[in-house]
């Protein structure tokens, strides 16, 4: 029988996956706090508050 049990698959799968996303959240963090992005990112802020006169609904 292989030195490979279902607990250690498991434990490792658990540690990799929790170390892959750990990863991928820090690097979508530092995507959204990089310098350069930060005009992008006011400008989609505040597209929900802008009124375009041409889709406006009169009641």
């Amino acid at each position: 029988m292989s030195g490979l049990s279902y607990e250690t698959v498991a434990r490792f799968a658990q540690q990799g996956g929790t170390i892959y996303f750990a990863v991928i959240f820090a690097m979508g963090v530092a995507y959204a706090l990089w310098p350069r992005n930060g005009e992008t990112f006011r400008r989609a802020a505040l597209l929900p508050l802008e009124s375009d006169e041409d889709q406006d609904v009169q009641a």
